[in-house]
């Protein structure tokens, strides 16, 4: 049930919208080409089994979770309230 001017099912295309950006920029920070045998970070041994379930990995388990805790997301507005759009 959408309210105001919103159209009915607008509340789902959002969030839709929401979660195919999640995934689209996920499968963007996946690594691809050749992977490494040690880290591009640290320099130590990427263990055999990371390199299997992970084709084209460059980094380490702790070099990457580093990697990864760094990452912020400056996400997209689509709700359009003034609050919103005052920040």
């Amino acid at each position: 049930m959408a309210g105001g001017w919103s159209r009915d099912g607008a509340v789902q295309d959002q969030i839709d919208d929401t979660v195919a950006d999640a995934v689209s920029g996920a499968r963007a920070r996946m690594p691809a080409g050749d992977g490494l045998d040690y880290c591009e970070d640290c320099g130590e041994d990427i263990p055999a089994r990371r390199r299997e379930a992970l084709p084209g990995a460059r980094t380490c388990v702790v070099c990457q979770a580093r990697r990864d805790a760094a990452v912020r997301s400056a996400g997209i507005n689509r709700r359009g309230s003034k609050d919103s759009q005052l920040k």
